[in-house]
């Protein structure tokens, strides 16, 4: 097979100028299933308690389906995984409301969540690992360490404007037309745009099993290396899941529990618009050492959360928190992607991004019942215990980072060897990790 050419033209050119936009709005359906699961269950069965678990159940499939789905995608390539995964997906989400509506089992209203989960397409995993594979193949080496940092800041500012619009469009479908509409919304989505992000030309630009070299076996994803960024994405996850619920009964405690959401939009904005600036930051300052000071810095303003106070105080703590949350995220996913095992790169995402549902899902529960049963000033503690979490782990790699990359240089293996932009010449370990 012809090698592409490697140019110094934008990244942008390599991808097509529709990649983007497609990818992005690709992303809603994911971004909008549990929410929009939530509310037609309480709307349409009257039982928050349900709805919850509900809910809940739909972030067990994908943890669960998450790594698989990542693997297959490995192997195989991902248009022949996300193809029939987005077809799933719409269909399963387009016939929910008739299960909720019609269906007498508690069991089988659980079961078709956790299909939802199941089916639902990892496409922010899957973007991540193209963009990479095209850096690595196409984009000149002079140019790939600074594309690489752009390329995973927008990665991360994608997701969580994702995050946030999508519960946004939940409400706005359900307020407007009626409780199922947000779903028969998402499952439209899923049809349409998870299947043309699938058929996306750059779909190619991930070589399947038999056009490379073989894959590096699963243990090279359990090595310390890895598991140091799973533990600290896990950590953003419970951060997540806790801020949410607890500034929603710190804000009902104020008589005005639907602006909670509004408040936390305030955060995830903002977070999104400093992942993107990560990619100003001066490529001389190591990604462990940025990871330290984010964390840090999300370390303190979640510490300044726990005390609560006004509402004007709580909102000015939530912009600090975005300033610390957002780069965090996106530095994790770099050194994700330079130390990510040979021909493991959707798997690895797909990992990352599970460890990242399961524990907003847990801290969510947990705060939840917390606020309700101890106190809200407690459940406004749950984040900086996250965020103290991803500093130690953000400790921890910055002591053993140039450890793991002498042994991995020793063993042959680069510790950007499963990144296809490290693989193919990327700068030195030493400075991207």
């Amino acid at each position: 097979m012809t090698a592409p050419a490697v140019d110094h033209r934008p990244l942008v050119h390599h991808t097509g100028f529709w990649y983007f936009p497609i990818a992005f709005v690709a992303r809603l359906p994911f971004a909008m299933m549990t929410v929009g699961v939530l509310a037609i269950v309480v709307a349409l069965r009257g039982s928050v308690a349900l709805g919850g678990l509900t809910s809940a159940a739909v972030g067990l499939g994908v943890v669960v389906a998450g790594p698989v789905l990542g693997d297959l995608a490995d192997r195989y390539g991902q248009r022949r995984v996300l193809v029939p995964v987005g077809v799933a997906n719409g269909i399963l989400l387009a016939i929910f409301p008739l299960v909720v509506g019609f269906a007498t089992s508690d069991a089988l209203l659980l079961g078709a969540a956790v299909a939802i989960g199941v089916t639902g397409p990892q496409t922010a995993a899957m973007s991540r690992s193209r963009v990479m594979a095209l850096i690595g193949a196409r984009v000149h080496p002079e140019r790939r360490d600074r594309t690489f940092s752009r390329a995973m800041a927008y990665e991360s500012a994608a997701d969580e404007t994702a995050f946030v619009i999508g519960p946004f469009v939940v409400g706005i479908l359900a307020a407007l037309i009626a409780p199922w509409a947000p779903i028969i919304g998402a499952a439209l989505l899923s049809f349409v745009f998870v299947t043309a992000f699938a058929l996306h030309p750059t779909g190619r630009a991930v070589p399947e099993r038999s056009e490379r070299t073989a894959m590096a076996p699963f243990r090279e994803l359990l090595h310390p290396r890895m598991l140091v960024l799973v533990a600290a994405v896990f950590g953003v996850g419970l951060f997540f899941g806790s801020t949410l619920t607890s500034l929603t009964g710190f804000m009902e405690a104020q008589g005005a529990p639907e602006a909670g959401a509004l408040l936390y939009g305030v955060m995830g904005v903002g977070s999104a618009v400093l992942a993107l600036a990560v990619a100003l930051v001066p490529e001389r300052f190591a990604l462990r050492w940025r990871l330290v000071l984010f964390a840090s810095v999300l370390t303190a303003s979640a510490g300044a959360y726990s005390v609560g106070g006004s509402v004007s105080t709580v909102t000015l703590v939530l912009c600090l928190m975005g300033i610390g949350v957002g780069p965090a995220l996106v530095t994790l996913f770099s050194l994700a992607g330079h130390r990510a095992p040979r021909g493991r790169t959707a798997s690895t995402m797909t990992i990352l991004a599970s460890a990242l549902t399961l524990a907003q899902a847990l801290s969510s529960a947990v705060t939840g019942a917390v606020a309700e049963n101890v106190s809200v000033a407690t459940a406004m503690l749950f984040p900086a215990g996250a965020a103290l979490l991803v500093l130690a782990m953000a400790a921890v790699n910055a002591a053993a980072a140039p450890r793991w990359d002498r042994a991995s240089a020793g063993a042959g293996l680069s510790a950007a060897g499963g990144s296809a932009a490290a693989a193919a010449g990327a700068g030195p370990a030493s400075t991207r990790s």
